[in-house]
């Protein structure tokens, strides 16, 4: 098996728009009473370039939180592979006890999904996309197991690269 570099994508070079996917309010009990604090979950991408990423940020406030989620996200950003308005094949992502199954879908669809893999898809530019998550519903381990799922994506060229062929053979 190898293993492939990731190269790190300039955060300022995309448009990229953000998405709050969760926000919970965490309550530490303390000596002297109860100290509050806010972690928020939050999707960034830019839908024309298909990028996405995704960060927490934790915070005693919520927009410090939302703020913090957004600079990590930036920090995180993945490109992903399409075929015009949907993905290649049908992926099966994995993270922990949650499980994101995506299916390429026909023009005219939409983006079937719920809430957390709903602000990835469309976040990613996919506009039609068949989803299931399966598992935990937790929106942590949702995302994370969308984005395994897109990182196994493969474009027809890469495929055709691997396996000696050329694009037309496929």
């Amino acid at each position: 098996m190898t293993t492939t570099v990731k190269k790190k994508l300039d955060a300022n070079a995309f448009n990229l728009k953000d998405q709050v996917v969760a926000i919970n309010r965490v309550t530490k009990v303390v000596k002297g009473g109860k100290n509050m604090s806010f972690a928020a979950l939050v999707v960034v991408g830019d839908a024309g370039s298909g990028v996405v990423g995704f960060g927490s940020g934790k915070a005693k406030e919520v927009p410090q939180a939302i703020r913090k989620g957004i600079e990590s996200a930036k920090k995180n950003l993945v490109k992903v592979h399409l075929t015009e308005t949907t993905i290649p094949h049908q992926v099966l992502g994995r993270y922990g006890s949650g499980q994101v199954l995506l299916k390429p879908a026909p023009e005219g669809t939409g983006v079937i999904a719920g809430g957390a893999v709903r602000a990835v898809m469309t976040s990613a530019g996919v506009q039609n996309v068949l989803t299931k998550s399966l598992g935990s519903p937790n929106p942590h381990n949702v995302v994370k197991a969308t984005f395994d799922a897109l990182a196994q994506l493969r474009d027809r060229g890469e495929v055709a690269s691997t396996r000696g062929k050329q694009v037309e053979e496929l």
